[in-house]
């Protein structure tokens, strides 16, 4: 198997689009999210680590074809095999500032980036894949979605596959039925984001 390389031409930021707006988003956040907090090296090498986690843990496309297969393909998998995950942390994101110590302060900041990033990213991922001048996202049977929480702990993802459609009079799809790793449920496709590369 041989990889052929494709560039784009130099200064052409432009032509690498989507890659650019996630690089876009991460700087915005990051500045947000720090404001004017003073951090040691280690504390920024840290917090920017969790933030790569945080980002190669999203799912790109499904694995398999098989519908019960729910294991997406992350940026992870290609850095170390295997989808990337976390261990449960204690919520410090409600904490005042002044009473966090120097590790707690970092895992609030990461925190504080994840609910942005993933809400923002979930966001994008629902207009990506409309059709210009339609409201809704298409949906198929067996398409790999991703469910919007809004509060989804870090690095958690939480997937299923669409069984069922459930058009409306006007033939328009505003109801699915998932698979999840919980069981089934029917409800409001807006809910929902196909993976960026399941199309």
């Amino acid at each position: 198997m041989s990889i052929k390389w494709h560039f784009i031409p130099p200064r052409s930021p432009h032509m690498g689009g989507l890659w650019e707006i996630n690089v876009k988003s991460v700087k915005q956040h990051i500045k947000k999210i720090l404001g004017e907090t003073k951090l040691t090296y280690s504390e920024m090498y840290t917090v920017l680590v969790q933030i790569e986690a945080c980002l190669n843990s999203r799912p790109l496309t499904p694995i398999s074809n098989d519908p019960n297969d729910l294991e997406p393909l992350t940026p992870g998998h290609f850095l170390v095999g295997e989808s990337l995950t976390s261990i449960p942390e204690y919520d410090v994101s409600d904490v005042p500032m002044n009473r966090l110590s120097r590790w707690q302060l970092v895992e609030q900041l990461r925190s504080h980036f994840w609910k942005r990033w993933h809400r923002e990213y979930l966001t994008q991922l629902q207009q990506r894949s409309k059709p210009k001048g339609t409201k809704n996202t298409p949906m198929e049977i067996g398409a790999m979605v991703l469910l919007m929480e809004d509060n989804a702990p870090s690095l958690s993802w939480k997937l299923g596959r669409v069984i069922e459609l459930h058009p409306g009079d006007d033939g328009v799809t505003r109801v699915v039925t998932v698979r999840t790793n919980q069981g089934d449920f029917t409800g409001a496709a807006r809910r929902l984001c196909v993976l960026p590369l399941d199309k």
